[in-house]
C-alpha cells in the first residue's frame, strides 16, 4: 500500500477513539487499526465518575463514543491488530494480518488485556464456566454459585454485577485485605450473598464438561469449593505484544512523557498502553487527545 497517512492510530478504546475525532478535528488524514471498538470500557459495568453523566453503562458509553467516531467518517480497520510498528526514513509502517500500512506519524492506543492465573483447568474450562469479563457473561450465571479471584477494583466490579445475578459470590483475595474504592467495597460486603476470602488464592479449577468448582487454598488450609462460575478479575496486561522498538518499562507499558512522546520520535501513546499512572476511562480519553495534538504539532513543525 503505497498511501502515506498523516496518522495510524492503533487502538479504539476511551484513548483511541478520542485522538482519532481530535485528529480528524485537526484535518490530518488518519487511519484507525483496531481489534474492536471499546476497549475495556465496552466491559465496564456501571460507570459513575465519567464527566457529564452521572450514570452510564460501558456498552452506552462505547456506543456513544463509537457515533461521535462515525460523525467524522473515519477510516477504521476493524479486526486488524498491529503485529509490527516499525519507523524507517521518518515513516513508520504498521503490519496487520491484512497488510501493511504507512503514515508520518503514529498513536498507540492498544489498552490492556486480562491477566489469567495459569492455574490447572483454567483453559480448559475458558467459556465453559470461566470467564473474564463479567459484563458479558454475568448472566449466564444466574442463580448459581459463582467465583471471583482477585481482590481490587476490577474484582469487587464484577462482584457487584454478580450480587443481583448469582446465587451467591465467593470473592477469593490473595492480599489480607480488599481494595478498591471505598464505595464499590461497601456496596459488595455488605450484600447477604457475598463471602469474602482474605489471605486466600485459587489453586486450580475442577468439572467435567463444565466448571463445577475450585480448590483454594485460604490460610494455609486446602478446600474445595462448589461452583458453576469462576471471574478472574487479578488485573491487566498492556497490548503490546507487536513487535516494535519503542521503549516500555518493566510492567510492559509503552514509556512516555508528559506530551505523551515515546522513545521514537514521531511515536505517540496513550491510555492504558502507556506508563501514565492512573487507569481510568476519562485519563485515556484525556490522554488520547492530548496525543493527537502532539502528533499534529510534531507534522506542523516538520511540514
Amino acid at each position: 500500500m503505497d498511501k502515506v497517512y498523516d496518522c495510524i492510530i492503533i487502538g479504539a478504546g476511551p484513548a483511541g477513539i478520542t485522538a482519532s475525532i481530535y485528529a480528524a478535528r485537526k484535518g490530518m488524514d488518519i487511519l484507525v487499526l483496531t481489534g474492536d471498538i471499546g476497549g475495556q470500557a465496552a466491559w465496564s459495568g456501571d460507570i459513575e465518575n465519567y464527566s457529564g453523566y452521572q450514570f452510564i453503562t460501558g456498552a452506552d458509553l462505547t456506543n456513544k463514543f463509537e457515533e461521535h467516531l462515525k460523525h467524522y467518517k473515519v477510516q477504521v480497520g476493524q479486526n486488524e491488530p498491529a503485529k509490527e510498528v516499525h519507523k524507517k526514513e521518518n515513516i513508520f509502517s504498521v503490519t496487520t494480518g491484512k497488510g501493511v500500512y504507512k503514515a508520518k506519524t503514529v498513536i498507540i492506543a492498544t489498552g490492556k488485556r486480562s491477566k489469567e492465573l495459569n492455574i490447572p483447568g483454567e483453559k480448559e474450562f475458558r467459556n465453559k464456566g470461566v470467564a473474564y469479563c463479567a459484563t458479558c457473561d454475568a448472566p449466564l450465571f444466574r442463580d448459581k454459585d459463582v467465583i471471583v479471584a482477585g481482590g481490587g477494583n476490577s474484582a469487587l466490579e464484577a462482584a457487584l454485577q454478580l450480587i443481583s445475578i448469582a446465587k451467591h459470590v465467593h470473592i477469593v483475595n490473595i492480599a489480607p485485605e480488599l481494595g478498591g474504592d471505598e464505595v464499590i467495597r461497601q456496596k459488595v460486603t455488605k450484600s447477604g450473598n457475598v463471602t469474602v476470602m482474605n489471605n486466600s488464592r485459587v489453586l486450580s479449577i475442577f468439572g467435567d464438561k463444565f466448571v463445577e468448582g475450585v480448590e483454594v487454598e485460604s490460610k494455609g488450609r486446602k478446600e474445595k469449593i462448589n461452583a458453576e462460575g469462576v471471574f478472574v478479575e487479578i488485573g491487566l496486561v498492556p497490548n503490546t505484544d507487536f513487535k516494535s522498538e519503542l521503549k516500555k518499562n518493566e510492567l510492559g507499558e509503552i514509556i512516555v512523557d508528559c506530551r505523551n512522546e515515546t522513545s521514537v520520535p514521531g511515536a505517540f501513546a496513550a491510555g492504558d498502553v502507556s506508563s501514565v499512572k492512573e487507569k481510568q476511562i476519562i485519563i485515556a480519553a484525556g490522554e488520547g487527545a492530548k496525543a493527537a495534538l502532539g502528533a499534529f504539532k510534531y507534522l506542523a513543525q516538520r511540514e
